[in-house]
């Protein structure tokens, strides 16, 4: 009953060590990871079965260590269903995730993966209930994907979903927090539905309750092994302090490409958004990337390629797609970063990539100071400049009218 699978993770296996120090034989042990896990979890929560979307509503143990822990899980429909704790499915970054994960250990078996349920189809969403909303009071919703006369929006710090239906959705996109007055709520098919005023709408990362995009370490950045002016000719200005800070660590942020394929590498879904784009189909590049973001909104690669899509024909729009993405990525950076996100790690060109629409989108709609500080800080976040950054700062300082030289 006790045997463990070889090899835990460093954090799972001192997870389990913690837990089971003063537990002996397998019914202490038991009863402890008990109590950890209904110390982690909040119950009810919301949960999958085969990816299918449940509320955990309790996990018993009954004393019998050869059946373990057993988690009463309920139903849309009411319904309540007693099955083995251990095929429980979580988010990685779910409160709780750990201890399963160690409970797992313990049984020498892997957590259920969250991912493709039956047939190849991702895991059913939960949906959000009557008792979500109290229609006399403003309610807040995360904007997953945004149509026509309508947006699906999930509750924040939920994964519970609904459709928005709520005059002009001008200028949303996916990222945004809206703040609606509700007028009705109701259910069709199965699905829920809510009309309503909005209110406002605004880019709020932290309150996307996302788990931060990883930073991993590459070793020092040195100013010294850098080229920076012809031998004899004097440094540039913008580079001078950044030479005189010295060496920093760099680092490479972590990227999400959702409906990506780990076995299949010659499959990129931002490559066929952009091949779809290049072939004058922009509605179906569009929805390649915004499945993206339903899925994940931490894909930073889609909102730079969203705002790309739309750049030209509005700053306006545009420029929410990318400030989106650059919350998203500062949420792993936090106040006090001081490191280098260097181009030539490919996976910081997302969030590269989202500076530098973001910057373009302040200087076209002419906020002179806010660009200006935009690009000042990609060229401390990535002094190679492979983007060409510093030649856009000279017109951004004098206050030159954005032109286009592509068009």
């Amino acid at each position: 009953m006790t045997a463990r699978k070889p090899g835990p993770s460093r954090d799972t296996a001192s997870l389990l060590e913690d837990v089971l120090a003063d537990g002996h034989g397998d019914d202490a042990q038991l009863r402890a990871l008990r109590e950890g896990i209904v110390e982690a979890l909040d119950l009810p929560t919301d949960v999958h079965v085969v990816g299918e979307p449940v509320s955990l509503v309790a996990v018993d143990y009954d004393g019998n260590p050869r059946r373990g822990l057993v988690a009463r899980c309920r139903r849309q429909d009411g319904t309540e269903h007693r099955i083995a704790f251990a095929d429980i499915q979580l988010r990685p970054d779910a409160d709780g995730a750990p201890y399963l994960a160690a409970y797992c250990c313990w049984l020498g078996a892997e957590p259920a993966s969250l991912g493709p349920a039956r047939g190849g189809t991702k895991p059913r969403q939960h949906k959000a209930s009557q008792d979500d909303i109290d229609l006399s009071r403003p309610v807040e919703l995360v904007v997953l994907v945004v149509k026509e006369r309508a947006a699906r929006c999930r509750l924040p710090d939920s994964e519970r979903v609904l459709t928005l239906r709520g005059g002009s959705l001008h200028r949303l996109v996916p990222g945004h927090v809206v703040t609606v007055q509700p007028n009705k709520h109701w259910r069709h098919n199965g699905h829920p539905y809510l009309s309503g005023r909005i209110v406002s709408s605004r880019v709020d990362a932290a309150a996307l309750g996302l788990a931060p995009l990883a930073l991993n370490p590459f070793g020092l950045w040195d100013p010294a092994e850098e080229y920076w002016s012809e031998e004899g000719e004097p440094v540039e200005d913008w580079a001078e302090p950044i030479i005189a800070r010295g060496p920093r660590p760099m680092f490479e942020m972590e990227q999400v490409l959702p409906g990506s394929d780990p076995n299949d590498i010659d499959y990129d879904p931002i490559l066929e958004a952009n091949e779809l784009k290049d072939a004058g189909d922009v509605a179906g590049a569009q929805d390649v990337l915004a499945a993206m973001l339903e899925a994940d909104l931490r894909c930073l690669d889609a909102h730079a390629h969203l705002g790309n899509l739309s750049f030209r024909l509005s700053p306006r729009w545009a420029i929410g797609h990318y400030e989106v993405g650059v919350r998203i990525g500062e949420l792993c950076l936090g106040d006090a970063f001081d490191g280098v996100l260097d181009w030539g790690l490919v996976d910081n060109r997302p969030f590269l990539r989202c500076m530098k629409g973001y910057g373009l989108c302040l200087w076209r709609l002419e906020r002179w100071d806010e660009a200006y500080r935009v690009f000042e800080r990609m060229l401390w976040l990535s002094p190679s400049d492979h983007q060409g950054i510093r030649f856009l700062l000279p017109a951004v300082h004098d206050r030159e009218p954005w032109v286009d030289e592509e068009g």
